[in-house]
């Protein structure tokens, strides 16, 4: 057994968008230059007229997958409760929506649906029947600033992370356990394995800063003091720095949401893995060896290697997002970036 390679498509984001890359372009790219079959979506992003797409794209999807003999990880779903614009949707009619949503990822071939963190377990409960039928494991995403294990980090009580419950991870466990259900887990994001900020994140925060070295200052004194300390002490020196609390927060980070042994306990509850990552450079000393210095990769990999994890690590490019503000020229190349990103996920793996 071992941990297998997959990309999001997401990834390709930009190259989707201006044009240069068709949803085919990118299945054709990950089986031809990173030698690997596995494949996630975000269904809004690849699915033409989801959720109710025509029985020609379901067919063209999967004469497609299997033209290349792919595999179907994971499709992304969203619940967007306001699609209606009359109302916020209900629990029960969220319910009803993921629902749809397992068969249509069923009928495109997938195994797992993830879930975003802020959907509750009463509408991932109420699905669970779907699931079952169709043979579709629903996965809620542990994303930052969500640690593992609960307790491990404390509460928000404001600001954008109150709204997240610490208690994720501890509630989806509670869930399998009490069902016997084997078609509900986690999708653990290595986005919660960030220690500092990325090199592209900060230099969009400072390119967008009235006061750049307010920047700097963040970054320099970030570990000295809690984040309302830090505001305080930021506002005292930089009267008129003018960054908001997702810049601060971002610029802040000098602790990962989760520790990488704790990935071990939720090992039998993963359903796949996203792995989020901003920039791969070069290894100082190692020519075509890569790494992205703001997420450690190595232990949580080290661990999921020893306690015998087999499924899959999609790669999930988001560090374009900070970049986008520049003109064309100067963005980077996903097809790269996600090259990189494999060339790093092989080494750590062991694969030959």
């Amino acid at each position: 057994m071992a941990i297998k390679r997959g990309v999001s498509l997401y990834s390709y984001q930009q190259a989707q968008f201006f044009k240069q890359m068709t949803w085919k372009d990118q299945i054709a790219e990950v089986h031809d230059h990173l030698k690997t079959d596995g494949i996630e979506i975000i269904d809004e992003a690849t699915i033409r007229d989801y959720p109710f797409p025509s029985e020609q794209f379901v067919f063209d999807w999967n004469n497609y997958m299997a033209r290349y003999d792919m595999k179907a990880v994971t499709m992304d779903v969203y619940l967007d409760v306001h699609q209606f614009r009359d109302h916020v949707m209900n629990h029960r009619e969220a319910a009803e929506r993921l629902k749809n949503d397992i068969k249509l990822a069923a009928k495109l071939g997938f195994r797992n649906v993830r879930v975003l963190c802020l959907v509750p377990i009463d509408v991932i409960e109420m699905a669970l029947d779907t699931a079952e039928k169709y043979d579709v494991k629903i996965g809620k995403e542990i994303h930052a600033p969500l640690p593992i294990k609960p307790g491990s980090r404390v509460q928000p009580t404001k600001g954008p992370a109150a709204a997240l419950d610490f208690r994720m991870s501890e509630q989806i466990i509670e869930l399998a356990d009490r069902t016997g259900s084997h078609h509900v887990g986690l999708v653990p994001d290595f986005a919660i394995f960030q220690h500092s900020p990325s090199q592209v994140a900060i230099d969009y925060c400072k390119r967008h800063a009235k006061i750049p070295e307010s920047i700097d200052f963040i970054l320099e004194n970030s570990r000295n003091y809690e984040q309302d300390d830090m505001i305080r002490v930021l506002d005292e020196t930089y009267p008129d720095h003018g960054l908001n609390m997702m810049e601060i927060e971002r610029m802040s980070l000098h602790r990962s949401s989760a520790d990488p042994e704790d990935i071990i306990d939720i090992i039998p509850y993963i359903v796949s893995i996203h792995g989020k990552f901003y920039d791969m450079t070069e290894i100082p000393g190692k020519p075509g060896c890569y790494e992205d210095k703001s997420i450690d990769y190595e232990t949580p990999i080290k661990y999921l290697k020893q306690y015998g994890y087999d499924g899959y690590i999609n790669s999930e490019y988001e560090g374009q997002r900070d970049q986008q503000d520049m003109g064309i020229e100067h963005l980077p190349n996903d097809v790269e970036q996600v090259r990189r990103h494999h060339e790093m996920l092989k080494r750590l793996i062991g694969e030959e």
